[in-house]
């Protein structure tokens, strides 16, 4: 059964399929869609309150309003240390070696940074934000061990 969720044996002897490693890609994928919808919503709402000189936010971001910001910086951070996330992902699938641990860090690490989009967006409380992307990069440096370690012994 070719593409099923437990065909492949992986390192710690589950069998596991390897392409169940893009479902938290996509879920990270998804939660920068939302985003962008959520910044549409809030950019369309400013137009309508008349909050935004429309001249100058066709080039200045700082035109907006701080709720439109909020959005639009963390869409900005989207495209950082998740890029790392998805390398590690293509880095586990080539090699072979998904495996319950990988899969549980990568849907922790997703659920940290729909957890940091969600504080960003609407507290922004800078201390909480800061811990939980903390959770985050410390989930990443995880997954570059254990990638380097298998690539090692690939």
């Amino acid at each position: 059964m070719n593409g099923g969720l437990f065909n492949i044996t992986t390192t710690s002897g589950v069998f596991m399929s390897q392409s169940i490693i893009f479902y938290p890609l996509l879920m990270q994928v998804l939660l920068v869609l939302v985003l962008y919808i959520v910044l549409g919503i809030e950019k369309s709402k400013a137009y309508k309150r008349g909050d935004v000189d429309r001249v100058k936010a066709a080039l200045h971001n700082d035109a907006w309003p701080d709720n439109v910001l909020k959005v639009s910086n963390n869409i900005r951070n989207q495209f950082e240390t998740p890029v790392l996330f998805f390398v590690l992902t293509l880095v586990f699938f080539s090699l072979k070696s998904v495996d319950v641990l990988v899969l549980a860090l990568s849907c922790f690490y997703v659920f940290s940074r729909i957890v940091h989009s969600y504080i960003h967006v609407t507290s922004n409380y800078v201390p909480r934000r800061r811990g939980v992307f903390m959770m985050g990069c410390v989930i990443l440096l995880i997954l570059v061990f254990l990638a380097v370690q298998r690539l090692m012994f690939a």
